[in-house]
């Protein structure tokens, strides 16, 4: 049995045609600076001819996946990649539900929970009757009944399906189980001092508006009466209204021709009875579209006060505690409660626990284990962080006993405190103990300590990297003189610098009495003019204290959220907010189009000699417009494939060759570059060709700055992690220099980079400081946090055990709070050393 995974001649991307044998069944490390090419080995390279190979030998299209560019790979395993893309955007969806945790509690709660009698208000015993396993609980369950040993009253037996909000016996009526409940936001929709035609009706635009106005007055004319598209709203007589807003087949209409039938053609949906469809059909994430465009207004669900179940349900306890009541608590509040039950229950019902106390305590270790023992049961998946769904997932797979698998885990520590990561590393090894291969691309070094192999991957970015410039231990990497990681912790090692902490412009923001979420705060203090770092365990609530109370602070001092107020703001002339949110998800826009390059670019392009005798304008060079992009693929350079069951896969268009533009553009060349071979182009390498384009160039230097050389100017923004988004428009706000004192708030902008790549966005924030600003970063990274000027430490622990302020001062002070977390790990970094 091969013993190493052995990859010959890999050219994908950046790779400089590398071998190497990466050890099985043990934890490996890949790692070197951003862009590196760390993601092209794992996920292009090997994740892919993995795949390619599994789904050869399940007799399927091998071919739709591309081979990966390596001359050979032996000794692969099936791979699992986990990575920090939220796919469920379910709002059903939540913490409880996709760890299958709310399974085990619906079975503790339908067989051993005490119920109330709505007829005396007695207490109902439960039966502890013995049943079957606990998958088989709803199979033929039917509807039985119970009487009350009080009064008589019949009443319906509850089983696991009562407890389920996903499920009609158990769901709120009147929220269906969501816990909200929503309303159309009339003002928003109908403007009645326009017409339909100049926009009336906001959810109707474009070629959609004229094709419903054509069904309108089909209908209008239908029915015998005039409907005049171009008078105002407001003129519209009642007739014309309830068609209008209610449609042809409601009753609102009907009541107006009780003998009449709409007929092909003349069914007008109505505006109202549209936007409840669609809303409806669309209710996870492009339901969202509607609620953002202001049509909908959630509130809290008036009955079941957000708790989705019925009430009959929510008053059964177990152990002094109703469902909704185990549903809010933290997973690790949760872990005491059940630990606790067998001491709580009579002792005729422990034989049903036997099953539960089998399995739940250890998924919840798990859970807690990888930092996320702050999280509740009834968290909503889709409000989760790309590292807290990857991270919970790694817990779910740890339970499914699965053995000879090749793991693939994409920087799992972000997010995550330093004390957090040794429950992570733990979790990781006992992946490995159950006979897989763990390959992790990571920066962090207490993860590269507990690797059995690192291979470092660099020596820089984009063209400058793709080697393998070191392997072994932490140590081995440290005597080897082409290792970047083994540079910058013999950097490390040597005497630690004497640190100068600014003091500030004297001026500081005060927030008093801040209370939101699980935040409790008498009062805190940042300093103006400083680089300030808010630090704590995951869950603590440093980003709630940041983005939710202040940035949404005004200077006026009114309408403040989440405390009682914030003084200081008058001195910042704005706030600009840089957090972790996707850049949107839209195929079609890319780096170049997002800094704005692309529109130079263009203006350049259709600037050109040949250009103006072919008569192309700056319309023919974009792939968004028709005109000069191939048509087949509209300019995307690649066409997407049903998979049916597995994600669409994207594959090369054959007309254009991924080139995305006609022929005749592509002759157009500015320094023998076409516009194509530009975007292809990695920003780094884009810098001699265009270097004489003052605007450009400015541009690109700022991104390789930011340590964003390596990315190309057409690479989609759906694929760039959060804090590479984050960079991106740190670069764009930095090549603009602000006016006037700016408060810049960042979440964690060290995501994805290398220790080294750290110390360069150090003296990109000094800069921003310097310049008069001030920057306040929500951070876990302690090359980072000992650079600051001034720390807030919060916790001391993760939700409801949080929320405190544990520390503040500078991080020299921070060391001495022996309750800060943050402190201990403080004083090692000051000291020298990693």
């Amino acid at each position: 049995m091969k013993d190493t995974i052995l990859i010959k001649g890999a050219r994908e991307n950046n790779l400089k045609n590398i071998s190497l044998s990466i050890p099985k069944y043990k934890l490996v490390v890949l790692t070197g600076p951003s862009g590196s090419g760390k993601s092209t080995l794992a996920m292009d390279t090997l994740q892919r001819e993995c795949q390619r190979q599994y789904m050869d030998s399940m007799r399927m299209t091998a071919d739709t996946i591309g081979k990966p560019k390596v001359d050979s790979i032996e000794g692969l395993s099936p791979s699992i990649s986990v990575g920090q893309h939220v796919t469920n955007r379910n709002p059903r969806s939540t913490v409880g539900t996709v760890t299958d945790i709310y399974t085990f509690i619906r079975f503790i709660f339908a067989r051993l929970g005490e119920r109330i009698c709505p007829s005396c208000s007695g207490s109902i015993p439960p039966t502890f009757e013995p049943t079957g396993l606990m998958a088989e609980e709803d199979e033929g369950w039917g509807s039985q009944t119970i009487g009350c040993p009080h009064c008589g009253a019949e009443l319906e037996k509850l089983g696991m399906a009562h407890f389920s909000f996903n499920k009609p016996e158990g769901a709120c009526g009147a929220c269906s189980g969501l816990g909200h409940v929503a309303s159309i936001n009339e003002a928003a929709v109908f403007n009645p001092e326009l017409s339909l035609r100049d926009g009336g009706v906001a959810s109707l635009n474009g070629v959609h508006r004229d094709i419903q106005i054509r069904i309108l007055m089909a209908a209008a004319k239908h029915y015998g009466f005039e409907l005049d598209p171009d008078q105002p709203l407001k003129e519209l007589g009642e007739v014309q209204r309830d068609l209008l807003y209610c449609g042809a087949e409601s009753e609102a209409f009907k009541r107006h021709y009780p003998n009449a039938k709409a007929v092909q053609g003349t069914k007008f949906e109505g505006v109202i009875p549209s936007l409840w469809r669609r809303y409806k059909e669309k209710e996870g994430e492009a339901g969202a579209q509607e609620k953002e465009g202001g049509f909908f207004q959630e509130q809290l669900c008036p009955e079941c006060l957000g708790a989705r179940l019925k009430e009959e349900v929510r008053l059964v306890q177990v152990a002094d505690a109703s469902i909704s009541d185990v549903m809010d608590w933290s997973l690790g509040e949760l872990f005491e409660w059940t630990s606790s039950l067998q001491t709580a229950l009579p002792p005729e019902g422990l034989h049903l626990l036997e099953p539960i106390l089998a399995d739940l305590p250890t998924r919840l270790k798990r859970i807690i284990d990888v930092g996320l023992g702050y999280l509740s049961m009834n968290r909503q998946t889709v409000t989760l962080s790309g590292g807290e769904t990857q991270r919970l997932r790694l817990a779910s797979l740890l339970g499914s006993g699965l053995t000879g698998v090749l793991y693939i885990l994409d920087e799992p520590t972000t997010g995550l405190h330093p004390r957090d990561t040794v429950g992570l590393i733990r979790v990781l090894q006992q992946l490995r103990d159950l006979g897989n291969t763990v390959l992790v691309i990571e920066h962090d070094i207490e993860m590269m300590r507990a690797a059995d192999h690192i291979i470092d991957i660099g020596p820089g970015a984009g063209l400058n990297g793709g080697n393998v410039v070191g392997e072994g231990s932490l140590e081995d990497l440290m005597a080897s003189e082409h290792s970047v990681t083994g540079a910058y912790l013999r950097d490390e090692g040597l005497q630690p610098p004497t640190r100068i902490r600014r003091t500030g412009n004297g001026q500081q923001i005060t927030i008093r009495q801040a209370q939101a979420r699980n935040i409790n705060i008498p009062a805190v203090s940042f300093p103006l003019g400083c680089l300030v770092s808010v630090t704590g365990v995951s869950g603590s609530g440093k980003s709630t204290l940041v983005f939710d109370i202040l940035a949404q602070g005004s200077a006026n001092g009114l309408d403040q959220t989440g405390c009682q107020e914030i003084t200081g703001l008058e001195q910042v002339g704005n706030i600009v907010i840089f957090d972790q949110s996707p850049m949107g998800r839209i195929q079609r826009s890319n780096v170049a189009t997002y800094t704005d390059m692309f529109t130079q670019l263009r203006q350049l392009f259709a600037g050109l000699p040949e250009a103006k005798k072919r008569k192309l304008t700056t319309k023919h060079f974009s792939f968004n417009t028709s005109g000069g992009r191939c048509e087949t693929c509209q300019g995307l350079g690649v066409l997407s494939l049903d998979m049916n069951f597995l994600p669409d896969l994207e594959v090369r268009c054959h007309d254009c060759n991924g080139r995305r533009f006609t022929d005749e553009v592509l002759q157009v060349q500015y320094e023998g570059y076409s516009i194509s071979d530009l975007l292809n182009m990695s920003v780094q390498e884009s810098l001699p060709i265009l270097k004489t384009e003052t605007k450009i160039a400015g541009l690109i230097e700022m991104l390789c700055e930011v340590g964003l050389g390596y990315l190309k100017w057409g690479q989609s923004v759906k694929t760039l992690s959060g804090g590479e988004g984050q960079r991106i428009r740190l670069a764009k706000e930095l090549s603009k220099p602000s006016k006037n004192h700016t408060l810049y708030l960042l979440d964690e902008p060290t995501t994805g980079l290398h220790p080294s790549d750290i110390k360069q966005l150090h003296i990109l924030l000094n800069k921003l400081v310097e310049s008069g600003n001030t920057v306040v970063v929500v951070e876990h990274s302690l090359e980072l946090i000992r650079e600051s000027d001034w720390v807030i430490d919060i916790g001391p622990e993760g939700g409801a055990a949080g929320g405190t302020l544990v520390a503040e001062g500078t991080p020299e002070q921070v060391t001495e709070v022996a309750a800060s977390y943050t402190g201990m790990f403080l004083r090692r970094v000051l000291a020298g050393g990693l």
